[in-house]
């Protein structure tokens, strides 16, 4: 099966020598294009021309807006699919939608920052410009973020990241990794 990857996201020692790959200064393994990971560990490129989003499409965006009730994203993937640029659509993340469980106790600053890349799915066609987009699966979440003091972020637990840079942590809704 093959999944999703980002720039800069981790992939594992087994992606060793693979085409679109790179190691970092602490050896770890790491996309260096958008694309779709192979089993056979190579990254490649999907030349299919991209749709708009529809229900139940995921979505991957960056958060560019960020209130106490709802987080905005500019979306540049649609399933599995680049936007071409310039081509972006804008999604929306109530603060309802974020978890399945205890969604009166969300705090969307404790689950996304500005800049951070998120993958959700369309839960449904908002107004006529924007889209609403569900991270409450535990494969759905942040999958790219940096501290606040710029250095890159890896998982930690589904609520949390750390910087192996610095050893800082930050909340966040963190969707599960792929492990492959």
């Amino acid at each position: 099966m093959s999944s999703l990857v980002l720039p800069g996201q981790p992939l594992g020692p087994s992606a060793k020598g693979s085409l679109g790959v790179y190691v970092d200064s602490n050896g770890v393994h790491r996309a260096s294009l958008i694309g779709l990971f192979k089993p056979d560990k190579s990254i490649m490129i999907p030349k299919l021309r991209p749709n708009a989003p529809s229900e139940n499409s995921i979505v991957i965006g960056t958060v560019m807006r960020l209130s106490s009730q709802q987080a905005s994203l500019s979306i540049t993937v649609v399933d599995g699919i680049a936007l071409p640029h310039g081509e972006d659509y804008v999604g929306v993340i109530r603060q309802q939608d974020v978890r399945a469980t205890e969604v009166d106790r969300v705090k969307l600053g404790d689950c996304f920052r500005g800049g951070d890349i998120v993958k959700g799915q369309v839960i449904s066609i908002g107004d006529s410009r924007s889209y609403y987009i569900s991270t409450a699966r535990a494969d759905l979440g942040v999958m790219f973020a940096t501290s606040e003091a710029g250095n890159p972020m890896e998982p930690m637990s589904w609520e949390e990241m750390y910087s192996p840079r610095d050893g800082t942590r930050e909340k966040r809704k963190v969707a599960r990794p792929t492990t492959e």
